[in-house]
């Protein structure tokens, strides 16, 4: 062969694998990575089975209608068991796998990974638990609560006992029941600042991990502090020990509240059922029920590809705890993409779109959430349902309590 003819091969060969690479380059899909961590074989497993998939439901819901202009988004979920070494491993890992923004899992995982939000300024969503002063966007501008705080259950929970008990607190008798780490701990600050304003007695009652011996918090709470309400801050397997203990003394359940992770079905199955927990009144940040466009949309799409809807939907609480975090990760994405122009945002852009997340409601399952970049935890919204007649029925709208004392927390906080 020549040296012309050797040299117009080498050119081909050159020119298929140039087109080769253009054409794999075109086929790779565009992509858009979100880093979540989960619980599903620690001890508050029974949130994580059902609130991850959700997640990843809604995400599937996403990409079947086109993705955002696009780009398909993919969440990368690992199990950290509700342990803080776990959880920084996979915050490291999802790191260099170049995510776009993570939620993490866990009040313990939260405080521990903190400081690297900052450092690596990776936009983070931490619904419903973490730092409660991280509402505060102005000092944690990479952490987004995204949903009401310990801070704002705890004042929401203490409004609806101020009406329960007759629009007064003063002389009143108040329990607070909680799980003896530090997010059971969290919501002490606002009730402790509360129970000065309002004038009402409250008493502590701390319940060791796991939770599932609490005998003698349930006969000190019945029979020798004799409480006009309770309020429950407890996780896991706890929930239900508490509300088949307290049944079981005879305390109405109709004068408890549980905070948001003392609130799913899954709590009320585990008591006994929906007649054993008849009065029990919980706390949500994310509607609780099936009767959300949304819900139907994912059920529509299972159908159309030839299967069941899947089983996590029959726990609607929590299922729909993860249809929001994961709608509002969507939401800044697509906030994002428009102030990148349409190409991958990068961290700081996928930020600011967090802090443009304006009146998101998802067809209501959702309060209607502002994020500004000193507001990261969209106005601090909840609602107050009670087991009724097998189901939970809505006992309130959305509201905020106490905001006054809730703002002045965040600001003063060390």
């Amino acid at each position: 062969m020549t040296s012309l003819s050797k040299g117009l091969v080498t050119l081909a060969a050159a020119a298929a694998v140039g087109l080769g690479l253009a054409a794999s380059a075109q086929a790779q899909p565009k992509e858009l990575l979100i880093g979540d961590q989960c619980d599903r074989t620690g001890p508050t497993q029974i949130v994580g089975t059902v609130l991850c998939p959700a997640m990843q439901d809604y995400y599937k819901l996403v990409n079947a209608n086109g993705g955002i202009d696009g780009w398909m988004v993919r969440g990368d979920e690992i199990d950290n068991q509700y342990k803080v070494p776990p959880a920084i491993e996979a915050y490291e890992r999802q790191k260099q796998m170049g995510v776009l923004m993570m939620t993490l899992y866990g009040t313990p995982q939260t405080v521990a990974l903190n400081q690297r939000l900052g450092e690596d300024k990776m936009p983070t969503t931490s619904p419903g638990f973490g730092i409660a002063a991280a509402a505060d966007g102005t000092r944690y501008p990479y952490l987004f609560p995204i949903a009401a705080t310990y801070w704002s259950q705890a004042a929401g929970a203490v409004k609806f006992a101020k009406d329960k008990l007759g629009g007064s607190l003063k002389g009143k008798k108040i329990a607070y029941v909680y799980y003896d780490n530090p997010a059971g701990k969290e919501p002490m600050p606002i009730i402790d600042a509360l129970q000065k304003s309002e004038g009402f007695e409250l008493r502590t009652f701390a319940v060791p991990p796991p939770g599932v011996e609490m005998g003698a918090q349930i006969l000190d709470i019945t029979e020798r502090y004799h409480p006009d309400f309770i309020i429950m801050h407890l996780f896991g397997r706890s929930p239900s020990v508490a509300i088949k203990g307290l049944k079981g003394a005879g305390y109405p359940l109709s004068k408890v509240i549980g905070l948001v992770w003392a609130s799913a079905e899954a709590d009320i199955l585990a008591a006994g059922g929906w007649g054993v927990a008849e009065g029990y009144n919980t706390l949500q940040f994310a509607g609780a029920g099936d009767d959300y466009p949304v819900r139907q949309q994912i059920k529509a799409m299972y159908q159309k590809q030839g299967q069941q809807p899947p089983k996590e939907m029959a726990d609607t609480v929590v299922y729909n705890r993860g249809l929001l975090q994961a709608a509002v990760q969507v939401e800044a994405l697509k906030n994002a993409l428009k102030l990148s122009g349409g190409q991958k945002p990068t961290h700081e852009q996928v930020k600011a779109g967090m802090e443009q997340i304006h009146d998101f409601t998802l067809g209501g399952l959702v309060p209607p959430l502002q994020i500004t970049p000193t507001d990261h935890e969209g106005g601090g919204w909840v609602q107050i349902f009670q087991v009724h007649d097998g189901k939970f029925v809505k006992e309130t709208e959305w509201f905020r309590a106490y905001r006054d004392v809730v703002d002045n927390a965040i600001k003063t906080a060390e």
